[in-house]
């Protein structure tokens, strides 16, 4: 059974906007895919371009930085726009498609035990290939990228299956939430304190393009197995869960390894004396990526040909272009990656340290990078539709762009402060959070909904290659904890939409109200 109502954040924007355009990329033709990939290559542009023009205007004004790492960010950029738009058409062409056929394979099959398995591998595996956690975790000390990023996976798979459970046995999804986030409050007491950041921040770039698709198709296939009206409703909240449960496997694991000594190191420009070297720098590091991208990418083709072989049985021709989107998305992720750590992750950390002595220009920058980046982001536009077609037309789109990108620049200005003064996470998560819990007894469902599964539309790609880089400059710089002070942008920034959703959800409510109460008043006028 097909899930109607819109809410996902970023399912709406692989499963809704892209379900007409999807159709023509299966059609199998060039001239199509051809004209789809510009598209995802606009967008790539919508998001980089904005930081890139504030980093050459920073770089001839107020910033003198070394033309080589110049010319290093600019190539970097190119290559994260390239490999960010075939990335995401590839996951168009194979991710989603190989997710709604093993969502409507296990929903024929009514067998729970297989569901629930599935949940926890699906959840696992493609978790090992979300190119914002690899970001994350390549900048993460003590702990091994590997270890970090297989962790985040258990994280996942595990509140898959329950959020799979909750759609099979119809459990609220705000008690689950009240439970979860009491649990990593309460866990959080535990933990040392430079990994609380780093755990709240591994939930905020887990639920991303690669990990949705399966993750809804599998949500769709649960409540495919129930016949009452509650289900559709009951199958959403399955991104809001499994965005949680990386950040209680992380914190977990930081008590396990005793991280509490870990110290981030400092990222250094890239350096070259000609061109040809400068080009060299990013060929020799493209072959360490292709081997990275290809051991995240293996499981989750083993694991399709098993599905594939066993119960799908798709023709030749779809199996073809599966396989097609997943050459895409491959040679996506490597040059996004190849992009990202030599020449464009280096430069936000250089500007973090140039800045970090002019505290008044280096949190408005922030804050400033913010506003641009979140307005961007292609999901967010989507977001904006559906919830003005929701509210016909109380909420205006330009209402919720407003609000998330003053709240996701207050984030990052926030994320910027606790470098400069040292402030726990915690004192900014806990008040946020509450904020978030008591509008729920206020908004409309459907907004609580929305809000708690589009954490990971405000932190797109921008915010851990840039934005995190650019506050571990500012406290190497200034001689704080990086682990502790810098980490925590990711978290801040998704910490946005569940109080601005809310927020405008508790106003359609009154706008609603008014509508109704208008004709009542007009008949007593006419009465009269």
């Amino acid at each position: 059974m097909a899930v109607h109502d819109p809410l996902y954040s970023e399912s709406i924007k692989r499963m809704i906007v892209l379900k007409h355009t999807r159709a023509k990329v299966w059609k199998g033709s060039r001239q199509n895919r051809s004209s789809l990939l510009r598209e995802k290559w606009k967008e790539a542009m919508g998001s980089v371009l904005p930081i890139c023009l504030i980093v050459i205007v920073l770089c001839f004004l107020r910033v003198p930085m070394p033309s080589d790492a110049l010319s290093g960010f600019i190539l970097g950029s190119v290559m994260l726009i390239v490999g960010m738009g075939l990335f995401n058409l590839g996951v168009d062409m194979a991710m989603t498609p190989i997710g709604e056929a093993v969502g409507g394979a296990l929903t024929k099959s009514r067998k729970t035990w297989l569901m629930l398995l599935c949940g926890f591998l699906v959840g696992f595996l493609v978790t090992l290939a979300e190119p914002d956690l690899t970001v994350l975790a390549s900048q993460v000390p003590a702990i091994p990228s590997g270890v970090l990023i297989a962790c985040v996976g258990i994280g996942v798979g595990i509140f898959l299956m329950l959020a799979l459970l909750r759609i099979l046995l119809g459990i609220p999804l705000k008690l689950l939430l009240f439970i979860s986030y009491g649990l990593i409050f309460l866990l959080a007491c535990f933990v040392p304190d430079g990994f609380l950041a780093v755990a709240f921040d591994s939930g905020g770039v887990t639920t991303g393009p690669m990990t949705v698709p399966f993750i809804l198709a599998m949500g769709a296939g649960v409540a495919g197995m129930r016949a009452d009206k509650g289900a559709e409703n009951d199958s959403f909240g399955l991104v809001a869960l499994c965005s949680v449960g990386p950040i209680l496997s992380v914190m977990l694991l930081a008590i396990v390894f005793h991280t509490q000594d870990g110290a981030a190191q400092a990222i250094s420009l890239t350096e070259a004396e000609t061109s040809v070297d400068l080009f060299g720098h990013f060929l020799s590091a493209i072959p360490d990526y292709m081997g990275e991208v290809a051991l995240a990418l293996l499981p989750i083709i083993v694991f399709f040909l098993v599905f594939h072989f066993t119960i799908l049985h798709l023709s030749g021709e779809k199996l073809i272009r599966i396989f097609v989107g997943l050459i895409y998305t491959y040679v996506g992720l490597t040059l996004f990656l190849t992009g990202v750590n030599v020449g464009f992750l280096p430069v936000g950390y250089f500007l973090g340290q140039s800045l970090a002595t002019s505290r008044y220009l280096l949190i408005p920058l922030g804050m400033l990078m913010g506003w641009f980046v979140v307005s961007a982001e292609p999901a967010v536009a989507v977001l904006n539709q559906q919830v003005y077609e929701m509210t016909a037309g109380a909420i205006p789109k330009k209402a919720l762009s407003l609000s998330l990108s003053v709240g996701v620049s207050l984030s990052v200005g926030l994320s910027l402060w606790r470098v400069v003064s040292g402030t726990s996470i915690l004192t900014l998560l806990i008040p946020g959070y509450l904020l978030a819990f008591v509008l729920m007894f206020f908004t409309p469902p459907v907004f609580t909904a929305i809000a708690f599964d589009s954490g990971g539309v405000a932190s797109g790609p921008m915010t851990s290659t840039f934005l995190l880089p650019l506050a571990m400059g500012a406290c190497e710089a200034l001689g704080g904890d990086m682990v502790r002070d810098a980490f925590g942008v990711v978290a801040l920034v998704a910490m946005t939409p569940l109080i601005a959703i809310q927020v405008l959800g508790i106003i359609s409510r009154r706008r609603e109200a008014k509508v109704e109460t208008a004709p009542l008043h007009e008949e007593i006028i006419d009465l009269m």
